[in-house]
Order: structure tokens, then sequence, then C-alpha cells
């Protein structure tokens, strides 16, 4: 495609030379750039582009928009912008010929249960004929493939790009999860959404929001956007009126809204809710009519989830007997409440709780279905908010019985200075600290801290008796450990059996 071709999305621009050049893609990681490739320079959390734009040129780039074109070769095409990331969303609109086109899009937003909101909605859409991709927290999948997931929710060059394949693989709607750093950074800004989703609201990544009214405010975007209803062709606002901030956002959104929750207010709800050790059962209660649902997830706070999909599909004009098929169909989400199976028969569960509300959740879920003791593997990520390790000590102490405080993601902090902030909120939940001697007494509320995370999972298990429940919280489905700057394979789910397979 021409420059001048991909230019014409953007509305206020100054192009110096090169409208006829032929541009061969777009990219905006020089390390990613091939030849005739238009480099855009963003100014990112941790770093800048624009001091890689001499690195794009050795690599071929022909072309360069950035915010300050100072310094760019005159021989070189360039492009100065008010903002390099509004920008990139424009460009990569044109670029992919706006993929969007004729897909509906669903947008979820939330602290927690975005993975398995949408894990959900694309089962029920399935069930309903249609055919979803998926842009989420676990990996990017659409039509059998699957690519693994970077971030939650890619930058706006790389949704295009994914959304092109999925309408070209024939996709009728795209499901994507969407973080507040997306919201923030305007990754979605030229995403249509037909309807958007709030799941619920806690506390999560005050290191980079510098407070939860900040960080709310991100998350309200994706509602604020929402065109009028009238000018939408039905853009629907699907809002958990049960969290405290549900209020909030009816008042902020110009598209039509549809409540979901277990007040009696809710338009869509459940009743008379039933968690059992073999998943969930209650009334939906819709405004198309009511149905019995029966789903294989665990625990009370994923009736939420259930709610929340079915009022997106029925936003959707998708049928009730779609829904109540698809939420059977969906056996179970990765690293979410995932029981491992194993040899010793013993009952482990591996959750991507990393944040004290999911782990709350967790454990409130799990206390009913288990006679012995629940002992709890956790830690928390480096480089991340402080602030809620203090919480999540709590939470873990407040609801296990034995505690491993262990390492997650400790990236470039002390992995030791982690668990020490965690460990306050274990003592203040009345746990002593033990030695580590094999044992831990059953009538004794004890903790142990154990850096390494592979011997703390190998040790919670080595305890664990067949009415004992052992919880390995934070990571899930992940099966990286991020320790400094490197990356290294580590699954939860493979430490878990192999440390059961050792006791056969």
């Amino acid at each position: 495609m021409k420059l001048g071709q991909i230019l014409a999305g953007l509305d206020d621009h100054e192009l110096h030379g090169g409208k006829e050049l032929e541009i061969s893609g777009v990219a905006y990681d020089s390390r990613g750039v091939t030849s005739g490739n238009l480099f855009v320079a963003l100014r990112g959390y941790r770093e800048d582009g624009h001091r890689f734009i001499e690195s794009a040129l050795q690599r071929g780039a022909a072309a360069v928009v950035a915010e300050d074109i100072r310094g760019i070769p005159e021989g070189v095409a360039r492009v100065k912008v008010a903002d390099s990331r509004k920008a990139l969303s424009k460009l990569a609109l044109q670029f992919y010929g706006n993929p969007c086109r004729g897909l509906h899009l669903i947008g979820i937003t939330g602290t927690n249960g975005k993975t398995t909101t949408s894990f959900l909605l694309e089962s029920i859409l399935r069930a309903s004929g249609n055919i979803p991709g998926v842009l989420g927290t676990v990996n990017y999948r659409f039509a059998g493939k699957s690519y693994p997931a970077t971030v939650t929710t890619p930058e706006s060059l790389d949704i295009m790009r994914l959304v092109r394949e999925m309408a070209d693989e024939g996709a009728t709607h795209v499901i994507m999860e969407v973080s507040s750093h997306a919201l923030d950074q305007g990754r979605t800004l030229d995403c249509p959404f037909r309807v958007a989703v709030f799941t619920n609201l806690s506390r999560d990544h005050l290191d980079y929001h510098r407070s939860m009214e900040e960080y709310f405010n991100a998350k309200t975007r994706l509602f604020t956007m929402l065109p009028q209803t009238e000018d939408a062709g039905g853009a629907t606002a699907v809002i958990n009126l049960d969290d405290p901030r549900g209020e909030d956002l009816l008042a902020m959104t110009k598209a039509d809204v549809l409540t979901y929750g277990f007040k009696p207010t809710c338009r869509v709800r459940a009743t008379s809710v039933r968690s059992e050790r073999t998943g969930l059962r209650f009334r939906l209660v819709t405004p198309s009519g009511e149905r019995n649902i029966h789903s294989a997830l665990l625990g009370d706070f994923n009736a939420y989830n259930i709610l929340a999909a079915a009022a997106a599909a029925l936003a959707l004009n998708v049928s009730l007997e779609a829904v109540v098929k698809g939420v059977k169909a969906l056996e179970k989400v990765p690293g979410r409440m995932e029981s491992v199976k194993n040899r010793a028969g013993l009952a482990l569960v591996v959750d991507y709780a990393h944040t004290p509300d999911a782990l709350r959740n967790c454990l409130k879920a799990l206390r009913p279905h288990v006679s012995g003791r629940i002992i709890t593997v956790f830690g928390c990520g480096g480089d991340r908010d402080r602030g809620k390790r203090f919480d999540m000590g709590l939470v873990a102490g407040k609801g296990s019985e034995v505690v491993f405080i262990t390492s997650d993601n400790p990236r470039t902090e002390d992995p030791a200075t982690i668990m020490e902030e965690a460990e306050k909120g274990v003592i203040e939940a009345g746990l002593g600290k033990e030695s580590w001697t094999g044992q831990a007494r059953l009538a004794q509320r004890v903790y142990f801290t154990e850096v390494d995370r592979r011997e703390a999972i190998r040790k919670a298990i080595g305890i664990a008796r067949r009415e004992d429940l052992v919880l390995i919280a934070g990571k899930g489905h992940e099966d990286y450990q991020i320790i400094g700057g490197e990356k290294r394979h580590f699954s939860d789910r493979e430490e878990a059996v192999s440390a059961a397979e050792n006791l056969v």
C-alpha cells in the first residue's frame, strides 16, 4: 500500500516526502522492522520509541511516523503527528482495510472475571451457530488457530491484524478482554464495540494507575466511548449492578444498558443459586424468560461470570436455549479454579488469583467442599502494586489453615523482600511461622516461607492429606516465571502433577 493511502486515515499530520512510497507493513517495535516498513515511534510507559528510530531505519524502515521528527535524515519520508498512539490506531485501521466492518465486537473489562466471561460467551456463541474469535489473557484464538498472548489486550496494530485474520477466516464475533492499560493507552480507540461488559472493580494495577479513582476512570472509557443507542445499531453496556461502581457506570454511558447481578432490580439475575462440588446450579431470570442453568464451573462468584456472558449474549440477540447449552458445554477455563488430576488422589486446584478479591473468592468457594485443611501457595509479582501484598497475605491467612509464601514473577525485585511484605498480612491473620520439618500439625494454623516456587509446591503437596485441598494461586494458565529479565518455563499445573506423582 502506498504511504499516502495509509495516511488517509489520519486527520492531522505533516508529511515530508514519500507520498507514493510503497509500504510493505507497519511496525511499532524496531526489532520487528523489515524492509519497506512504516515505523511508528510510540512513547511507552518505560521506553520511548523515538530512541529507536535509527535502529528501525538500519533494519530497513522506509518511512517514520513520530511526534518529534527532528534528527530523522532528510532523505527519509517522515510524518509528524501530535499523538503517535492515536495515529498508530488509525494507520492500522487503514492498512488492514477496516477489519471490524461487519463483525460484532464485544469488550469485557473489570478487575476479575474477564477471562472466564470470555470463555463462557465464546461457548454460547458457538452453541448459537456463530463463529467467535477471542483476544484475551490466555491466548488469541479463532478458527482452530491459537497464538500466545503477550498481554491481555494487544497494541492497536496487533488488534487490527488479528481481527483481519479472524474476518478472513469467517468470524462473526470478536470477544476482547480489555485491560485498563489498553484503555488508558488508546489501544481500542478504533474498535466499534457492539457490547461492552463490566465485571467488577477491586484493587489492582496501582503501580500504573496512581489511585483507585484513576483505575476506575480508565475502565469507564470502554463505556463512555459507546455511541448513543440510536446511532450504534444497538450498542449495549452490560453492567454488574451488584458492584458498587455499577451505578456510576449507568450514568456515564449513552448506550442502552442491560444490568445483571443478584439484586431484584437487575434485568438479568440469578436466583436459587446452589454451589456444589461438581459445579453451579441456578435459575436464570431475564427479560426474555427464565431457564435453569447448570455449569461445571466452581464457586458462587462464577455465577456473576455466567450472568455477564448471558447478558452479553442476549444483547446480541442470542436465544436463551443457546445460553443454557453454551454454559453447560464449558467444562473448565485454563488456570481458573482448575482441578489438577493426579494419581495420588489429592485435591489440587490451580487459579490465576493475583488480587486480594480474587483470592478471597477462591478460598470462599472452596471452603464448603473441604473437610480438612486448605493449604494455600501464593506469591506476589515484582515491579507491580506493592500495596496489595499485605492484603494478599491477610486474605490467604484468614482463608487457609496452612500457607506457603513463595515467589510469583519477581521480575527485577528481590523475591525475599516481596515475600516479607506479604508475610506481614499472614501474621496479621493470626498464623504462626513454622520451620520446615516435613509436617504441619492439623490443629495449628501455620505458615512457611519458601522462595523457590517449585519447592513450595512440592512441600505443600507433600504434607497434604486426602481430606485437605491445596490451592496454588497467582499464575494460573501461565507457563513461565519472570526472574530478573529472564522468562523461564514454569507451570503450576505441571509442578503440581510432578509433586503428586512423587508421592505415589
